[in-house]
C-alpha cells in the first residue's frame, strides 16, 4: 500500500490495491516515510475501513491527536460489544466512542468529574449496555492505567445503545428519560417497586423504550382501530385501564403525543402482566 497521508509517526492514511483510502495504524509506521512511500505490512498492526466518507475523514481527525494506545482500548470495547450484545453497530460507533473516551481521560487528568444523572435508569434499562460499560472501565484501567469513575459506564453503555438504535446520543438520553417517567408513574400509581428481573417486567420496558424511541422519532403508530377491545379492557381491568389512561394523558400533557387506541390496548395489557401478582 501507498501513503497518501501521514497522519502521525503511528498513523497513516493508505491507498489499498482498489484505489481505496484506509487508515492504517502502527507503532512507528511513518518514522522516515514520506507521502507516496510504501508501507510494508509487516509494520501494520491495525487497519480501518470506514465506508462512509464523511466517517473516514472524521475518523482520521480524531486519530491525529489520539495515542495509538487508546485506539487498540477502543477497538477491544468495540468488539467486545459485538461479541456481548451480538450486534452489527453503526461504523460512527468507532469515532464517538473513542471520542468520547480520549475526551473522558483528559477531563479525569484534568480533576474534572461529570456525573451522568441518568446512571442508574441506564443501568437499569440498558443492563447489558451498562454491564459493558463497566467492562470497558476494567479494560481502560487494565491497559492505560487510567481509573475512570463509574459514571462514565453509562455514558459508554448509551454510546452502543445509540450506535445499535441509529439515534443520536441526546435521543438515548431522552428516551432512557422517558422510559423512567413512564414506569414511575406506574409504580406510584400501584405504591409498589416491580421485580426488574422478572421476565413480565423485561417485556414491559422493552415495549415502553420502543415507544418511547418511536416517540422521540415522532412516528406515530398506525394500526386497526382497537377502540372496542380497549372498551372491553375497560371493564375487565378498570384498575389497569386507568393507570393506562393515566400515562396516555401524561404523554400527551408533556410531549403533545396523543396515544393511539391500540397502543394504549398494549399498554395496559403490559400492566396487567406487570401487576397480575399484587395484592
Amino acid at each position: 500500500m501507498i501513503i497518501k497521508r501521514i497522519l502521525n509517526h503511528n498513523a497513516v492514511i493508505a491507498k489499498n490495491k482498489k484505489d481505496i483510502d484506509i487508515l492504517l495504524f502502527g507503532r512507528g509506521i511513518a518514522f522516515g516515510k514520506k507521502v507516496g512511500d510504501r508501507i510494508l505490512p509487516s509494520s501494520i498492526e491495525k487497519s480501518f475501513l470506514l465506508k462512509n466518507s464523511d466517517n473516514m475523514n472524521r475518523f482520521t481527525e480524531i486519530f491525529i491527536d489520539v495515542p495509538i494506545e487508546l485506539v487498540y482500548v477502543c477497538e477491544k470495547i468495540i468488539n467486545l460489544g459485538k461479541i456481548t450484545l451480538g450486534n452489527h453497530f453503526d461504523e460512527i460507533i468507532y469515532i464517538n466512542l473513542t471520542d468520547h473516551i480520549n475526551t473522558s481521560i483528559e477531563r479525569n487528568e484534568e480533576g474534572i468529574v461529570v456525573t451522568n444523572p441518568l446512571r442508574w435508569e441506564i443501568a437499569r434499562y440498558y443492563k447489558e449496555e451498562f454491564e459493558l460499560g463497566r467492562k470497558a472501565l476494567s479494560i481502560i484501567k487494565k491497559d492505560l492505567h487510567i481509573e475512570l469513575p463509574i459514571d462514565e459506564a453509562a455514558f459508554i453503555a448509551l454510546h452502543f445503545v445509540n450506535a445499535n438504535l441509529e439515534n443520536t446520543f441526546q435521543e438515548s438520553y431522552r428516551i432512557t428519560e422517558i422510559t423512567m417517567r413512564i414506569e414511575k408513574i406506574i409504580q406510584d400509581y400501584y405504591s409498589t417497586e416491580f421485580n426488574q428481573d422478572s421476565i413480565d417486567y423485561y417485556r414491559f420496558i422493552t415495549h415502553v423504550k420502543l415507544f418511547a424511541h418511536r416517540l422521540v422519532e415522532r412516528n406515530d403508530y398506525h394500526d386497526e382501530d382497537d377502540a372496542d377491545i380497549l372498551e372491553l379492557m375497560q371493564k375487565k381491568y378498570p384498575r389497569e385501564y386507568k393507570c393506562g389512561v393515566h400515562v396516555a394523558d401524561f404523554i400527551q400533557v408533556e410531549y403533545d403525543y396523543l396515544l393511539s387506541s391500540s397502543e394504549l390496548v398494549y399498554l395496559i395489557a403490559h400492566i396487567r402482566r406487570l401487576t397480575k401478582n399484587l395484592s
